[in-house]
């Protein structure tokens, strides 16, 4: 859908309508962390007029250079924006934002488009949605796949949820943020499609981190592993991005070890409310837990990479153990048979 704008001269556009569903007036923002800062950039430079806040000021400044408008506070953002996109980390933060709990809340939603980015429980969502509604806003859930590249490239696959009219207009309005979006219905089933796609995420780069350090360990040229898998079916954008990091041992985060440890959590609580097995998330998850453990879990994903060699380590040392009780074992059986041979000759004297 094709944006028209108004400008006035020599200022950010004041308003984008869009031809048939309406976004009218400021779009607010609000959580500009490693995903939350590029997508609002994208948003801004295509003309949106936006105002954020983020609760460290200093990384509003980009946006403010891209012709973003700063908020002082969440309350102010919510009284200039008609459709608010929140990009927080998890419930608290969203509640704490919303002034939910508190008189706060319904001024701050009555009438607006809350638009609930980050990826929290579903039950979180549904609860969220219903709040919402009571309190005369439109809710819409709209959680992104992809991590930061894709976030600063306005090459995230975006799912949304929600009332069929809110869901269009904010399919609209991400645009300059998604390549692709999708409606997923109802809330919360655009989170539980974005839970979906993050199961098979976590169990796909854990298991390129293992063949990484099974090809390693085995004295393969990793870079020759990198080359085969990408030139056949396997290859994917992830495995483009994630096999160089793990070549050169490049551990910068593009998604967070915590991070992926926190969807871990959400997607087996999932699980484990609709009864379903999930042994590769599960074994995932110990990982991740035991990466973030080791002190790795401000570290990309891949840092899970320390957490498969430490229990290599444990494996040798464990190997080593019983190496060590064999030849013990041995050598305490030598010494008997010496005996016995030993004695049988004193007695044959």
């Amino acid at each position: 859908m094709t944006p028209v704008m108004e400008r006035d001269r020599g200022r950010p556009p004041r308003r984008v309508r869009w031809e048939r569903w309406c976004v009218v007036g400021y779009v607010g923002f609000v959580g500009l962390g490693v995903m939350g800062r590029p997508m609002a950039l994208n948003l801004a430079r295509a003309g949106t007029p936006l105002v954020v806040w983020n609760r460290t000021p200093a990384r509003s400044a980009p946006l403010r250079e891209a012709g973003a408008e700063v908020a002082a506070s969440p309350a102010e953002v919510f009284d200039r924006a008609s459709t608010v996109l929140l990009m927080l980390y998890d419930g608290a933060a969203v509640d704490a934002v919303l002034g939910r709990g508190t008189p706060e809340f319904a001024a701050r939603v009555a009438g607006r488009t809350v638009v609930h980015m980050g990826t929290t429980s579903p039950e979180y969502s549904a609860g969220l949605r219903d709040d919402v509604a009571a309190a005369g806003g439109t809710y819409v859930e709209a959680p992104v796949s992809g991590s930061r590249v894709p976030a600063e490239q306005g090459r995230l696959v975006g799912m949304v949820a929600g009332d069929e009219d809110a869901v269009a207009a904010v399919r609209a309005l991400l645009a300059p943020v998604c390549g692709e979006t999708f409606a997923c219905g109802p809330a919360p089933g655009a989170l539980l499609m974005k839970l979906s796609v993050n199961l098979f995420l976590i169990t796909q780069v854990t298991g390129l981190t293992e063949a990484f350090h099974f090809a390693e360990l085995h004295g393969l040229d990793r870079s020759l592993l990198l080359d085969v898998l990408d030139a056949g079916p396997m290859a994917s954008a992830v495995s483009r991005m994630k096999a160089p990091k793990l070549l050169a041992r490049d551990f910068s985060v593009q998604a967070g070890a915590v991070d992926v440890l926190k969807n871990n959590r959400l997607i087996a609580d999932a699980a484990r409310q609709a009864g379903l097995a999930s042994p590769l998330l599960d074994a995932c998850h110990a990982l991740f837990e035991e990466t973030v453990a080791l002190g790795h879990g401000g570290e990309d994903m891949v840092a899970v990479l320390h957490a498969i060699e430490a229990r290599t380590r444990d494996v040798s040392s464990r190997d080593e153990d019983a190496r060590g009780e064999i030849i013990r074992d041995e050598n305490a059986r030598d010494a008997r048979t010496r005996d016995v041979r030993d004695g049988a000759g004193t007695a044959g004297a």
